[in-house]
């Protein structure tokens, strides 16, 4: 099994949690651990996990942008 953790902070890190863990599969988990969003993922292959990790980070990235603009614009 191989696995891989990504962490990253955000300043609404239960909005980024909860954008992005409806794409999660069943070999992954997503938490908030204070600032941070935690993802944990395994796979039975390397290529497999390379893989995985490539979409979080397309949609991790996404969801940060959505979970900013929402918060500018409520401070505008």
């Amino acid at each position: 099994m191989r696995r891989a953790e990504i962490r990253t902070t955000h300043d609404s890190p239960e909005r980024v949690a909860r954008a992005v863990r409806p794409d999660n599969t069943d070999e992954m988990t997503t938490r908030v651990e204070g600032d941070a969003v935690v993802t944990t993922v395994e796979r039975d292959s390397t290529g497999g996990l390379q893989a995985t990790v490539d979409d979080y980070v397309v949609n991790i990235r996404v969801a940060a942008q959505l979970a900013d603009q929402h918060t500018q614009s409520n401070h505008e």
